[in-house]
């Protein structure tokens, strides 16, 4: 096809340039820094430099890899279409029909007729400067095709020497690994079922070096909440690509003719600075019209006050506590439903349980409601304890392969809501509850991987068209129950990914409460995710997942930096532990406008045992920042901290947050014990003196502009 020009987008500082003169798929000319306005003659240049694909003795032909790389194409990486027709048309070569363009969006068609696809890409640039991509595959010819996958890849160039990306446990969520980015793939599988605690989150490829703050980096996220692929690969060329896509079990992608595989979006954020790389997407999920508008209602859950030891009595007094404090939301978590004494049973039966809640469970309701507080509820719909009355009467509902079934985690079974009849049931049983009872939020837990996810009625894998089902059924249960706040809990943080939060209100970051492990867990779910959507909760003194004692100075600093909410039996704390956990709410509804409204920005230098972190105005006009001693210092003092993204020539005035409590250590944390002044640029570079303080401990700085 000729005539088609090179296009360029433009948008939050960052270009895209593609080269979409065919006759083959569009290849990405330029995606970093914004270039400004190129005329046609620096457009045709940037082609003429573009990067080869060929290797060793190469290619006779220039070739630039294509956003979906071609086998064909001479590209010796990971295929973007992996797929035959029962072994032949395994090597597509696809010819560009006609691109369509708005100010942010290109459209693309392609098709190979001898292979009989046809092949739409949409690729945007969003206001925040996000690039995100998707593929649309339809089988046009006579037989049946099967895709084993479909990935779509972004160049990074040569700079790019170093990986950066995540790893984690249950309780242990969202740790960063940096590698680096040498000749090969590295390649992050997720076959879970579900995002995984293990999950990348990022898969970010920057120069040497690169921290918060400086170093430009390229990163990509694959909004998918089944399994998955992220990955970054490198040729002997130089050129690198980073990319992803759903992972595919065997079977998943067969098409028949006619029919079409979509992919999930692939995002992808170009920043100097990791804190750049997450404005990107902060901003972009802040503008969405379904994020959440009203401020964030400060939580109380009953998990780790009760367990399952649901006495109405003992519930309406953590209830009263709860709106003594100031507290906005009460969620009864697990427990509530027929057969659930502990984890063993119940799970799939979702009645309320007649023998604990004779009236239903109207008399919890009204007396929350009547406190002036919103109900929450517990549910787990993708799973099935064995030992239900719903496996018991329809076994083949289970998730499994073949004649045998998966071993069970947490002592159950997911729920296959591929099947039809599953999903009705699940969706009437759910929508019944909404409809009886004044709910306005549900906590939606998901509490296993799946093993040998497979459909007993049809004998193939089956995780596909569970991640979207349970799309469907969010999706069907927020249209009929409008303004309806749902929460993607898995396992604590197992599920965060821009697929399910299409469709959530926030995440669970992870089941651990414990504040010094929250530190690091927050700090890289931020990568991704505004403080609002991430619930951070004041757990007990000691935290139940690690044992450790901590303040309830240190415990509350951590939560605010989030959505903010309680996990304790505060109707046993003491009067005086209740007066200071009120003093808490209190400073967090203060500052939650700017906590949910400002840029996050992070410290990359200082010392090791010192973390620093904070939000600042979007007009610069205010900060808060938080000073965290993770561990004992080497020194007997920490000396001066940095306070990054601030305006730097607009002048501060930095002062301790009054907290309510008492102080773990000296208060002194300036040389005079004043407040100080200085522009954003010396806050920046050399910073303010700080105390030494006591480890797990931390301190509130609120810093105003006053010039």
């Amino acid at each position: 096809m000729s005539n088609i020009e090179i296009l360029q987008l433009r948008a939050g500082g960052v270009s895209l340039v593609l080269d979409c003169s065919g006759p083959a798929l569009p290849s990405v000319l330029h995606w970093g820094a914004d270039l400004g306005e190129l005329t046609e003659n620096a457009l045709l240049e940037l082609r003429r430099g573009a990067g080869a694909v060929q290797e060793g003795s190469g290619l006779d032909e220039n070739r630039p890899i294509a956003i979906v790389p071609e086998y064909s194409a001479g590209w010796f990486g990971l295929p973007g279409l992996n797929g035959h027709r029962d072994g032949q048309d395994f090597s597509a070569s696809f010819t560009l029909n006609s691109v369509a363009q708005t100010d942010t969006t290109v459209q693309i068609d392609a098709s190979d007729s001898e292979a009989g696809l046809e092949l739409r890409l949409t690729v945007e640039l969003t206001d925040s400067g996000l690039v995100r991509s998707k593929a649309d595959l339809t089988n046009t010819g006579e037989t049946p095709y099967t895709v084993d996958g479909l990935y779509l890849a972004l160049p990074v160039p040569t700079e790019a020497t170093e990986l950066l990306d995540m790893t984690g446990r249950h309780i242990g969520e969202r740790h960063p690994q940096r590698h680096a980015f040498t000749q090969g793939a590295h390649i992050r599988d997720n076959r879970r079922g579900r995002t995984g605690a293990d999950a990348t989150l990022l898969l970010l490829a920057g120069t040497p070096g690169f921290g918060f703050r400086a170093g430009e980096i390229w990163a990509v996220h694959t909004a998918w909440s089944g399994n998955h692929r992220t990955y970054a690969e490198r040729g002997m060329s130089g050129y690198g690509v980073i990319g992803g896509g759903e992972l595919l079990l065997p079977g998943e992608g067969r098409l028949e003719p006619a029919g079409t595989y979509s992919t999930p979006w692939i995002y992808g954020s170009y920043g100097v600075g990791l804190d750049q790389v997450s404005h990107r997407f902060h901003d972009f999920l802040r503008a969405r019209p379904n994020h959440p508008k009203t401020e964030r209602p400060v939580v109380l859950n009953t998990w780790e006050a009760v367990y399952f030891d649901l006495d109405l009595d003992k519930l309406k007094a953590l209830a009263n506590a709860a709106a003594e404090v100031g507290a906005e939301r009460f969620v009864l978590d697990d427990g509530w439903f027929r057969g659930r004494r502990d984890d063993h049973a119940g799970l799939g039966d979702w009645y309320v349980d007649e023998g604990i809640w004779p009236k239903g469970l109207h008399p919890l309701v009204d007396h929350v409601k009547g406190l002036g507080l919103q109900f929450g509820l517990w549910v787990e719909p993708e799973m099935v304890n064995p030992d239900s009355d719903l496996a018991r009467e329809h076994p083949d509902w289970i998730l499994a392969t073949g004649n045998r079934m998966p071993p069970t985690a947490r002592h159950q079974q997911g729920l296959n809501l591929g099947v039809p009849e599953a999903y009705d049931y699940i969706l009437e049983r759910l929508d019944s509850i909404l409809s009886e009872y004044d709910i306005a939020y549900l906590k939606w837990d998901h509490n296993r991987d799946f093993v040998d996810g497979g459909n007993q009625h049809t004998g193939t894998a089956g995780i596909h068209e569970q991640t979207l089902a349970v799309y469907r059924l969010i999706d069907e249960l927020k249209r009929r129950h409008p303004g309806l706040e749902i929460e993607s809990c898995s396992s604590g943080g197992a599920r965060v990914d821009l697929g399910i939060l299409e469709r959530t209100d926030r995440i669970w970051g992870s089941d651990s409460n414990d504040a010094l492990e929250r530190q690091t867990i927050q700090r890289y779910t931020q990568l991704l995710l505004p403080p609002e959507l991430i619930g951070c909760h004041v757990g007990p003194p000691r935290a139940h997942t690690t044992g450790r004692t901590q303040t309830l100075s240190f415990r509350a600093i951590t939560a605010l930096f989030g959505h903010f909410g309680i996990e304790w039996d505060i109707a046993s704390a003491t009067p005086e532990e209740r007066q200071e956990l009120k003093g808490w709410v209190a400073l967090h509804k203060e500052l939650r406008p700017l906590l949910h409204t400002g840029t996050v920005v992070r410290a990359d230098r200082g010392p090791e045992d010192v973390l620093v972190h904070g939000v600042v105005a979007q007009d610069g006009s205010r900060g808060v920042f938080s000073v965290v001693q993770v561990a004992q210092s080497v020194t007997s003092a920490v000396g001066r901290v940095r306070l990054p993204g601030l305006d730097p020539q607009r002048t501060y005035r930095i002062s301790k947050v009054a907290t309510p409590g008492p102080e773990s250590r000296s208060t002194a944390w300036s040389a005079d014990g004043g407040s100080v002044e200085l522009n954003g640029a010396a806050l920046a570079s050399v910073g303010v003196l700080m105390p030494a303080q006591w480890p797990e401990s931390a301190i509130l700085l609120d810093v105003t502009a006053i010039g």
